[in-house]
């Protein structure tokens, strides 16, 4: 029984975290897609054609794409546009294509933060301009109380999502409960709309106005926003969880909603103004304006976690320089907080809701990061599919050729809405893309004249004499080398002509796999002459601690007193020079990232009291 109640805690869960931004579109695809920049008559024919595209583009691209075919991809159970790139990279290392599809998956992850900054701002306007329904009057207090509902909802990050957590199941199960009743409510007085299900009225609809469902495309794409968060969390709630809540209640629900707007709109065409507030009585508009808003915020909430993880897997790669990272509960390892990341993300939240005013003129900038970021998945899967599920040949050109051809209609119908803000998304996309290749780059230009630098181990062993002095205890080094000598280790022989009793030469890697259990966490090999390597592995989403690591030593007949054990640190200082590498801004650019690094003795919780940093200069 508790097994059961386990399953049901489980599955409401999922509702409340994975579904949010899917969930909260019917507030504004239908709208826009008949009123938004590009309008479209409100005709029977036309409603009916429109309907068929939603119903279509939901089955296709969220059911088929998504739930059945790229939730298989997993990565040891992790889903995600990163989770996905590791995979690959992992399946093509030595191919030609393995660095294309790399930089493939870093444009998906840069894309990913344009959207991030979007979805809060486009979710929670829409929900509070239910107020204009009531009354025209309240259009002026529409963008105030949006950044107030925002600011307050950045400002609690830091305190954990645990509690407020709790609730996002049962609010958001209620959410696709209303939106279901509202549909049915609608549907009853024109059930004809429910034969828009046909995919002929799709077809003759795009036949019949070939640019005007061009333009329909780059609005009917909003209802699979957050489509990518099935995937995305799965890693947190499983494929199963994910996929019954979909099927059983999200997708119901949703389809139910958007064939009721259609059937109001069959009998009140006037009602494109804000079709969903429209769809109950007058009396339900308020306390729908309270519930819209508080999905709209969980919404938010899930597309500003999801940020916090993607920046930790973006660390941990080695695309992002190292930062914060705050876990904000002791028994759940995926709550965290990244600061930088939250007040980053606030800020353009804020720029957005003041700038644009209203969820119509975001709803312009919405969509060219999402269907950038689909295309990109689905070219990633079709390399699973083809070296990993070992598909036929065959197969994988129908399916996923499908698939892209869909992804990429959509995404052409969107990226011409550039000059109306979606140069947006695009802008915050290429600066994030930038700052992940210039940081990637500029770190293996800094192994490049390490290595160069280096000095073999044998050569320091062989000059280890009577002259060199041994401290006692345990001195252990940092290094990114699994070979030659620290250079931190140089310095000290140099300056202070000893060494310690014992030296660990530590190496923190990175799988690529979202884990590594504490069983393969360290590796540790003796090189003789009181010299030790150790190497510790942790998984893209696991947060390094390397106290912690030394204590699961014991298995090689090692202990660790902390009190004893001093850990040396190379702080290395970059000088940008016109040496072949990057072009000078890229590396001014990259020296300002690793000034503003966290440091390593935060970053890998190393007690600071135990730290001796010695300089050192690189000319990259």
């Amino acid at each position: 029984m508790s097994q059961q109640k386990k399953g049901i805690g489980l599955l409401v869960s999922a509702i409340g975290v994975v579904f949010g931004d899917i969930g909260t579109s019917p507030l504004y695809a239908l709208k826009e897609t008949f009123a938004g920049h590009h309008p479209i008559p409100v005709t029977p024919d036309n409603i009916f054609g429109v309907l068929s595209l939603v119903f279509w583009t939901v089955m296709l691209l969220v059911t088929v794409k998504y739930v059945i075919v790229i939730m298989r991809a997993d990565n040891h159970g992790e889903g995600g546009s990163l989770a996905l790139l590791a995979l690959v990279t992992e399946l093509t290392r030595g191919r030609r294509v393995h660095y294309p599809l790399m930089m493939l998956g870093v444009i998906a992850a840069a894309l990913f933060y344009g959207d991030s900054m979007i979805t809060p701002a486009i979710s929670v306007l829409s929900a509070v301009e239910g107020l204009e329904v009531v009354t025209p009057d309240l259009k002026a207090y529409v963008v105030p109380i949006t950044a107030v509902v925002l600011t307050l909802l950045f400002a609690i990050q830091s305190r954990g999502t645990g509690l407020v957590g709790r609730l996002f199941g049962p609010v958001m199960c209620m959410w696709f409960l209303t939106l279901a009743l509202l549909g049915i409510a609608n549907i009853v007085h024109a059930p004809e709309v429910l034969e828009a299900i046909s995919p002929t009225f799709a077809i003759e609809f795009v036949f019949r106005h070939p640019l005007m469902s061009f333009y329909a495309l780059g609005s009917v794409v909003l209802a699979v926003t957050g489509g990518e968060a099935l995937y995305t969390d799965m890693g947190h709630f499983g494929r199963f969880p994910i996929r019954l809540a979909w099927f059983g209640l999200v997708l119901p629900a949703l389809l139910l909603n958007y064939f009721g707007q259609g059937a109001l709109l069959i009998h009140d065409p006037s009602a494109i103004q804000n079709p969903f507030f429209r769809l109950g009585p007058e009396w339900m508009v308020v306390p729908t304006v309270g519930l819209a808003t508080l999905a709209t915020v969980i919404a938010s909430q899930a597309v500003i976690s999801g940020a916090y993880s993607v920046a930790r897997q973006a660390i941990q790669l080695g695309l992002l320089p190292r930062m914060t990272i705050v876990h904000t509960s002791g028994e759940e390892a995926g709550q965290i907080y990244v600061p930088f990341t939250n007040w980053t993300l606030y800020l353009a939240v804020m720029a957005l809701v003041v700038g644009f005013q209203s969820s119509s003129n975001l709803a312009a900038a919405y969509g060219i990061a999402v269907t950038g970021t689909m295309m990109i998945d689905t070219i990633l899967v079709s390399f699973v599919a083809a070296l990993l599920w070992r598909w036929h040949p065959a197969v994988v050109a129908v399916v996923i050729g499908t698939l892209l051809l869909l992804d990429f209609a959509f995404f052409a119908a969107n990226i011409i809405k550039v000059a109306q803000g979606g140069w947006f998304p695009l802008f915050i996309g290429f600066i994030s893309f930038t700052v992940l290749t210039t940081w990637r780059r500029g770190r293996a230009l800094v192994r490049k004249q390490l290595k160069k630098q280096a000095v073999p181990l044998d050569v320091v062993l062989r000059a280890l004499g009577p002259n060199v002095s041994r401290a006692r205890g345990t001195a252990v080094f940092l290094t990114a080398a699994t070979d030659g000598v620290p250079p931190a280790l140089l310095h000290n022989l140099k300056h202070n002509q000893t060494v310690h009793q014992r030296v660990i030469l530590t190496t923190v890697s990175t799988a690529e796999t979202p884990y590594v259990p504490d069983s393969e966490r360290v590796h540790m090999t003796d090189i003789g002459d009181g010299f030790h390597r150790l190497i510790i592995r942790y998984g893209f989403m696991q947060t390094p601690d390397v106290p912690a690591a030394l204590s699961l030593c014991k298995q090689f007949g090692h202990e660790f007193n902390m009190m004893s054990t001093s850990f040396f640190l190379s702080r290395e200082t970059y000088v940008p020079s016109l040496n072949p590498g990057m072009a000078l801004w890229r590396e001014r650019l990259f020296t300002f990232m690793t000034l503003n690094a966290t440091r390593a003795t935060t970053f890998f919780k190393i007690p600071t009291d135990r730290v001796v940093e010695l300089g050192t200069q690189l000319e990259i």
